[in-house]
């Protein structure tokens, strides 16, 4: 799929994301955003961009393990970049890395459901997406 825009030419290519949360209290299901993901295919592209808010995690609850949400954002972001500081995952390709990151879990740091989209860029529209969806 193509569009013009001012004359030029794009193509648009489908993509997948989801919205990291933190979930401080799993038994309550309140959470607060804290990143993206975004994963397409044709540009073997993953990207995360993350941003933890820890007012807003300790009005949820306040002995939340602010350190260990961290911690787990820094992982994602490793995961996301590939390569040896990926560990296991680190001999993945980015569309199962993505699904490693996306799979269900009962944790702290939790994925939303993946959302699909059509995009020329996947970088803009992940800056897009975690601007509208995280800040």
């Amino acid at each position: 799929m193509t569009y013009e825009s001012d004359s030029v030419e794009h193509e648009l290519h489908d993509y997948e994301y989801a919205v990291i949360r933190a979930v401080p209290r799993v038994e309550r299901g309140e959470c607060v955003n804290i990143g993206v993901l975004l994963y397409c295919r044709q540009h073997a592209h993953l990207g995360a961009r993350t941003h933890l808010d820890q007012s807003r995690l300790l009005a949820l609850d306040p002995v939340a393990d602010v350190a260990g949400v961290r911690r787990a954002l820094h992982g994602i972001e490793a995961v996301c970049a590939g390569g040896p500081g990926a560990g296991p995952a680190a001999g993945d390709n980015a569309g199962q890395r993505f699904r490693w990151l996306t799979a269900p879990r009962s944790a702290m740091v939790q994925p939303g459901p993946v959302h699909t989209g059509l995009t020329a860029d996947p970088e803009a529209e992940l800056r897009r997406l975690f601007e509208a969806l995280v800040l």
